[in-house]
């Protein structure tokens, strides 16, 4: 089936076409960091408000760069949730919209889902069953994934994601939004060990995480170390090991207990070149391998959304005619497709 996914769950606006056959066609993807850089975040309502200025031009655009019409197209696939609900109803609204004017069926699809199958747009993707390290901005997660839909989660966070824990952190040493990867690069002229930050919940049982604590260390050791340059690199380069090794040491005991010899890593966060480095230390010490999509996959985008729906719409999944989003929809509500 050849199906056209949209995004519009937080501040990136993508249209993708993905054939089951033939694999993604075509893809974009508008970011609106611009836009809410002023701010020091993103602001829900400005969201909402360019995702209606971008999305039916994107869409136009996309179908004409794949050399589509409507009518070569099998279904469309569109971000239901989690994300932002004003936002996630513009790309709700539009996606079923169309498919009720082309007469093509519909569905909703879970973001998460998306990022859980980004590494199967690559050219080797990587088999099922296996374990899944969901690392972004509103979400951290460990999942152990046996197919398509067939998501057990093992563990993720209690308070903020590791990747707001760097987005708030870098805030903190006065680093733009957004500030994630800007910390990441301020931490390679940093010295390893100068700061030694907790490593929450290494000392429990399980696979959850905790990292508001962390900001807090943060904020503490900051107020110490004043405005100095090297001491602001010193503490980027602590933050940034205490949450690499936080996530290295919770997957590594995630693969020892499901014997999975495959560790994926999804999300913004996944980018991180320490972490990548550490992750693939850890399981290759465990007889495993990482597996991650390209970059430009890791964040959000539409072609995982594509992809996800066309494994779903193919089983014969339909959305009704209602115009449904969800803010909030926990992972294990999903069923195989199908199901």
């Amino acid at each position: 089936m050849r199906v056209l996914g949209l995004e519009t769950s937080c501040d990136e606006t993508a249209v993708a076409v993905y054939d089951g056959a033939a694999g993604l066609m075509a893809h974009r993807v508008y970011t609106q960091t611009d836009l809410h850089e002023i701010w020091g975040g993103v602001v829900p309502e400005l969201a909402s408000r360019d995702h209606v200025r971008r999305l039916v031009p994107m869409i136009r655009a996309t179908l004409a760069e794949a050399g589509l019409s409507s009518s070569d197209l099998g279904g469309i696939a569109y971000t239901a949730g989690p994300g932002l609900i004003g936002a996630l109803l513009v790309g709700a609204a539009v996606g079923r919209s169309l498919a009720y004017a082309w007469q093509l069926p519909a569905l909703g699809v879970h973001h998460l889902e998306g990022h859980l199958l980004a590494p199967r747009l690559e050219a080797d993707p990587p088999p099922f069953p296996y374990l899944a390290l969901l690392v972004s901005g509103g979400h951290t997660m460990l999942v152990d994934v046996a197919g398509v839909g067939r998501y057990r989660v093992l563990g993720e966070s209690l308070d903020d994601a590791a990747g707001e824990a760097f987005d708030k952190t870098a805030k903190l040493l006065g680093l733009p939004y957004p500030g994630g990867a800007k910390l990441a690069r301020l931490a390679e002229s940093g010295r390893a060990g100068v700061y030694r930050f907790p490593r929450p919940m290494l000392d429990r049982p399980g696979f959850d995480f905790s990292f508001s604590g962390l900001k807090t260390a943060a904020l503490l050791a900051l107020k110490a170390a004043g405005p100095e340059p090297q001491a602001r690199a010193d503490l980027a380069r602590g933050f940034e090991d205490a949450i690499v090794e936080t996530l290295a040491i919770k997957s590594s005991r995630a693969l020892a207990a499901t014997g999975r010899k495959v560790l994926v890593v999804a999300g913004g966060v996944g980018a991180n070149a320490r972490l990548r480095a550490r992750l693939a230390e850890v399981a290759a010490a465990g007889g495993a391998r990482t597996a991650y999509p390209r970059a430009e996959f890791c964040t959000d985008n539409a072609a995982m959304i594509a992809l996800a729906g066309e494994a779903r719409l193919a089983a014969g999944e339909r959305a009704g005619l209602e115009v449904v989003a969800r803010a909030r929809w926990p992972l294990a509500e999903l069923a195989a497709p199908g199901g």
